[in-house]
């Protein structure tokens, strides 16, 4: 008590009694020192709070550790460079400074409750593991905040900062293990989460993970990582799961990421870690690099297939779907005609499958593109989304809710995503309740939908359960009634119109994998 006492004291002193003018609210104590955030629209938001030591020098591939502590008032109100990347996601996301430097979270909220232990929903972005920000506008928690929760945004390494694995580096770490630094940041945020949120306000205990594709991908991780139990009790996934066989791709083990690491130094022109660690961050990124999660042993013990399997998932509560044309961004700009399309496809997937659904003779070019479009959408997303579905249902521990997103937003010709449809992270906008950020044609449905969308998404973290009063009865999903909840032109619940082209996936999987 005295302790509380005394820091209140030393912000009054060293903040000067500004605390408490409009703009600003009072200090938050955390574990590493006092901060203080700015009052904008209906939130507080505490901007540029480091959870983690900067990752540089030495401590580049390295997990992260405790961030430095400070004395006096720290200002939360200014965003932090973004992590090193090529590129932004979303595409049309506005430039951000970047640095190496860059664990650092943010924090929205409420200020017309008085109510504590708030529930708390920690976001993970997307950008292939390669981009992404915490700070995009996007992303800002305002809107989520006024409905009553608190949100989070955190940074995370990314590309080869995040995700290089190394037989130097396992035998450097205590847990024998390289590669999921980025994994481990986020885990590292959820921990800080754990241990501070309740001086904002928040509930420790009630903490929900919602991200959108790698995002996505990066949470199914964490409902099996026995790192991350306990730090959240429910799940959102927007377009994302890591759930195929994966001993059938050797670069997902820790082996086989290692020897993709040893050619990454190889072709940086570098024989030593030493050297490798040396090499400025604009230089480290020259060099080509595939990034993914790695089943290391120590953050990821087996893949999120075998643990939901085998019923060894964190117990936790899932809200989880994709978008119907999700395909069209990943095929947009590609010339696919029935001649090309085996080797259009056989970029990103095994020729095994491609091969499965080829064209057959007579079919028309524009047919060929309309079957790309659907095999990118079903093998990137609608696959690994009913399966996490389905095993988390069959697991039989907490609720799952099922979605699909068909809304087509009014974009016109010549805008970066006309013809697109309902495509791969067109939901975001719905989610956030920011339609508006965006000067389109939306009607009176489209605020409805993003008005409900993002109601269910936070009844969703008070309760476990999306529903709620004037919002229409989403469905709990089973293996046997297979009820999806479709967010688009109606919002109502289908029964599952495309099992049969999921489950060819399931008997060309079952083919290629080694038997379990």
């Amino acid at each position: 008590m005295m302790l509380r006492i005394a820091a209140s004291v030393a912000a009054a002193v060293v903040f000067g009694g500004l605390a408490t003018t409009p703009n600003v609210a009072p200090p938050v104590q955390t574990e590493s020192g006092l901060v203080v955030g700015g009052r904008e629209h209906s939130a507080v938001v505490f901007k540029g709070i480091p959870f983690a030591a900067p990752p540089i020098g030495d401590l580049r591939w390295r997990a992260p550790i405790a961030p430095h502590s400070w004395t006096g008032v720290r200002k939360a109100d200014r965003f932090s460079p973004i992590c090193m990347q090529k590129g932004f996601y979303p595409p049309d996301a506005p430039v951000e400074p970047m640095s190496e430097d860059c664990l650092y979270l943010n924090v929205w909220v409420p200020t017309t409750s008085k109510t504590a232990k708030l529930p708390v929903m920690v976001w993970i972005y997307g950008g292939g593991l390669e981009n992404g920000s915490a700070s995009t506008p996007l992303y800002s928690g305002e809107r989520l905040a006024q409905k009553g929760v608190i949100v989070v945004t955190a940074n995370y390494r990314l590309g080869v900062f995040g995700f290089l694995a190394h037989h130097d580096l396992s035998a450097e770490s205590a847990d024998h293990s390289s590669g999921n630094y980025g994994l481990l940041d986020q885990i590292r945020a959820l921990t800080w989460v754990k241990r501070n949120i309740a001086a904002f306000g928040g509930d420790p205990n009630r903490v929900t993970v919602f991200g959108q594709s790698s995002g996505s991908i990066s949470i199914s991780a964490l409902t099996t990582s026995p790192l991350a139990r306990n730090l959240f009790q429910r799940a959102i996934g927007e377009s994302g799961g890591l759930f195929e066989p994966l001993d059938i791709a050797p670069a997902f083990k820790l082996a086989g990421a290692e020897q993709d690491g040893k050619a990454f130094v190889a072709r940086a022109g570098r024989s030593t870690l030493q050297d490798l660690r040396q090499l400025s961050a604009p230089e480290l990124m020259k060099t080509s690099f595939d990034a993914h999660l790695i089943i290391d042993g120590h953050a990821l013990t087996q893949s999120p297939y075998d643990a939901y399997r085998k019923g060894q998932q964190n117990d936790v509560a899932l809200l989880i779907g994709s978008n119907a044309d999700e395909g069209n961004t990943f095929i947009a700009g590609r010339t696919i005609t029935v001649e090309n399309f085996t080797r259009e496809l056989g970029r990103d997937f095994s020729d095994a499958l491609v091969r499965a659904i080829a064209p057959q003779s007579g079919t028309t070019d524009l047919l060929a593109r309309d079957s790309a479009a659907a095999f990118e959408r079903d093998m990137r997303f609608r696959w690994d989304m009913w399966t996490w579905a389905r095993l988390g249902a069959n697991a039989g521990r907490g609720k799952v809710f099922f979605y699909q997103f068909t809304r087509v937003p009014p974009y016109r010709a010549g805008d970066n995503y006309f013809g697109w449809g309902a495509s791969h992270g067109m939901e975001m906008q719905y989610v956030f309740d920011h339609i508006d950020q965006t000067q389109l044609s939306w009607t009176r449905h489209d605020r409805t939908l993003a008005s409900d969308m993002s109601t269910y998404w936070t009844n969703f973290a008070k309760y476990g359960d999306p529903n709620g009063a004037g919002l229409p009865i989403w469905p709990e999903f089973s293996a046997s009634t297979q009820q999806v909840m479709q967010l688009g032109d109606e919002i109502k619940p289908h029964i599952l119109q495309d099992e049969g082209a999921l489950k060819r996936i399931d008997r060309v999987y079952a083919g290629a994998q080694s038997p379990r």
